[in-house]
């Protein structure tokens, strides 16, 4: 049996992930968790282009091009945001966003 999902299962889906990322990016003064945060939204978005590019045209990939793209670019935000916080991490020997004064004199 041939099941097609409705487009409102892949919606309804990335918009839970990406509330619970905004949740997550709000609430949290841990800096990997809102690393993991915005990678959450990042993955409701590709949940988004793959459905309308299924929805809106199954032959092209180009919702798939656009969403391995974005894990491109989500890879090498992870990088280097794990960078930055090792290197305070180092300085500070904390994580907490709260106590980051570095920008203050």
């Amino acid at each position: 049996m041939n099941f097609a999902l409705n487009l409102n299962y892949f919606l309804v889906l990335a918009a839970a992930l990406f509330c619970v990322g905004i949740y997550g990016l709000i609430s949290s003064r841990n800096v990997v968790r809102v690393l993991m945060s915005i990678e959450l939204m990042l993955n409701a978005v590709n949940v988004n282009l793959l459905a309308f590019s299924n929805y809106i045209d199954p032959q092209n990939i180009r919702g798939q091009l656009f969403t391995i793209f974005v894990i491109t670019v989500a890879a090498a935000e992870a990088a280097v945001g794990l960078a930055i916080i090792l290197a305070i991490y180092r300085n500070r020997q904390t994580i907490d966003m709260e106590r980051f004064n570095l920008l203050k004199w």
